[in-house]
């Protein structure tokens, strides 16, 4: 099912999310759920909270914005090795029609759990690892807009702002 996806200014987003601990169905239908929704709004990666779930779930597909490929479901996913750094636009389903200029690691080693609770590496680089970065710090509560110059983000803030009183955000 294709959830709605919070925009910036939901409280929910800034929340740290709470580890996994039951693994059952419901946690399969939701990552199936944050995959469907990935997928209609053709993004690359999505996090639970983005949907207002306060649980450390993230999913991604780098294949094509949009068509299914390679997903992955990542349960309590921790970057336990960062390598090299690169700076990249980078957007977010949460905060739509804006992008900035973020560093991130050029390669990164994540561990975390399958939906069913298995014990999963990966070694990944490039967009991969940039989107693994961007969906765990959601977890953190922490958006792309935390990681760039204060400059930058207070013009696309007061560009939201705008949106707001217009009555065409939220």
């Amino acid at each position: 099912m294709v959830r709605p996806i919070l925009k910036y200014g939901a409280p929910k987003l800034k929340e740290v999310s709470l580890p996994v601990e039951v693994f059952d169905t419901e946690l399969e239908r939701l990552g199936e759920d944050l995959l469907e929704t990935m997928y209609d709004k053709r993004g690359v990666g999505l996090a639970a909270p983005q949907i207002g779930i306060n649980c450390r779930l993230i999913v991604c597909d780098v294949t094509a914005a949009g068509e299914k490929g390679q997903s992955f479901s990542l349960v309590n996913p921790e970057i336990v090795k960062q390598e090299g750094r690169e700076k990249a636009e980078e957007g977010c389903l949460s905060i739509p029609g804006f992008t900035a200029v973020v560093e991130r690691a050029t390669r990164v080693t994540v561990r975390a759990l399958s939906l069913q609770g298995d014990a999963i590496q990966i070694d990944a680089e490039d967009l991969l690892a940039r989107v693994l970065c961007h969906e765990i710090d959601h977890l953190d509560g922490i958006l792309y807009l935390d990681r760039i110059s204060r400059l930058k983000r207070d013009l696309i803030k007061r560009k939201i702002r705008k949106l707001v009183r217009a009555g065409e955000w939220g």
